[in-house]
């Protein structure tokens, strides 16, 4: 069960993570607007999920 687990944190933070944010115009204003609000979190993180 774990193996699964943890396959699925990587594709999550393959898809949602902050190197992929950074890679598009669109994602950079996402990571922008999370900053503005004061996140703690910008974007996915695979160990933390």
């Amino acid at each position: 069960m774990e193996k699964f687990r943890k396959l699925k944190k990587v594709k999550r933070a393959r898809k949602h993570g902050f190197l992929v944010r950074m890679s598009s115009h669109g994602g950079e204003g996402v990571l922008k607007r999370r900053r503005q609000k004061g996140r703690k979190r910008l974007a996915i993180n695979a160990k933390e999920s």
